[in-house]
């Protein structure tokens, strides 16, 4: 075939599109393993940083390793469930699996999320003595243009946040994307969850706190110009923090923790 012709021409463009085609499949398969590992690792960085854990000099396995236990929860009961290897474990493939979710409600689904996991990962953060400092929660709700994925960390009296990190979302940048501020996240270290009632009074407001009003220590400043990614994320932690979500694996942890 000449290959200034028409054909020709087509030919070698084909060609050129298939050689193409094999090199950028062979390069997404043979990184698929360190993806795989960078993704994992992570995930552990986020934990870590909720449970104010993460230092850039340390090794992110090594700590994580050394203060964190990894459990799969049943949230009906808060029970563990032993059978479940939590390496191999995953919620959001979980929740798609109708044997395995737990469709909510519409009166229940102050998240926005339609379909849960049965079960649940949750991370144990122990000292270096063994006893039990705080407990790191991933949690998950809509915002204004997507799911914002974060995890909390509630400390050991299981009434008070240690940490609030997101690690994915499509928020607005600038308006509902300074959920990743860091000013931002220095406000809920310390903001108490459930109120003498047992009920999760822990929320984001419209504006500022005022610290002088009681209730302000269930209060977070509101994001300016993001009235519903504050509301989603206000939204999210109260279903997950009920009975809907953690509570009872809290009240379990709690009265283990007490004995």
């Amino acid at each position: 075939m000449d290959k200034n012709s028409i054909g020709g021409t087509f030919a070698i463009a084909g060609g050129l599109c298939l050689a193409a085609s094999l090199v950028v499949s062979v390069a997404s398969v043979s990184l698929r393993p360190q993806q795989q590992i960078n993704k994992e690792l992570d995930r552990k960085k986020n934990i870590l940083v909720a449970a104010d854990l993460f230092k850039d000099e340390q090794s992110i396995d090594e700590v994580f390793a050394k203060y964190i236990q990894t459990k799969v929860v049943d949230l009906a009961t808060g029970e563990y469930v032993e059978s479940v290897n939590a390496k191999d474990f995953d919620p959001r493939k979980a929740a798609k699996d109708p044997e395995k979710n737990h469709k909510i409600s519409d009166d229940h689904d102050i998240a926005g999320i339609k379909v849960r996991s049965q079960w649940a990962l949750t991370y144990e953060v122990y000292n270096d003595q063994g006893g039990f400092e705080k407990v790191v929660l991933p949690v998950h709700g809509k915002g204004l243009w997507s799911t914002l994925y974060g995890f909390l960390a509630v400390n050991s009296d299981l009434n008070t946040v240690g940490g609030l990190g997101f690690y994915e979302h499509a928020e607005t940048p600038g308006l509902g994307g300074e959920v990743d501020n860091p000013r931002w996240k220095a406000l809920w270290p310390g903001k108490k969850i459930y109120n003498d009632q047992g009920e999760v009074a822990l929320e984001v407001i419209k504006g500022n706190v005022d610290p002088s009003r009681s209730g302000s220590e269930y209060k977070v400043d509101g994001l300016s110009g993001a009235t519903i990614t504050s509301r989603g994320v206000s939204h999210l932690l109260q279903y997950w923090l009920s009975d809907h979500g953690y509570k009872t694996y809290i009240k379990k942890l709690n009265s283990v923790d007490e004995e």
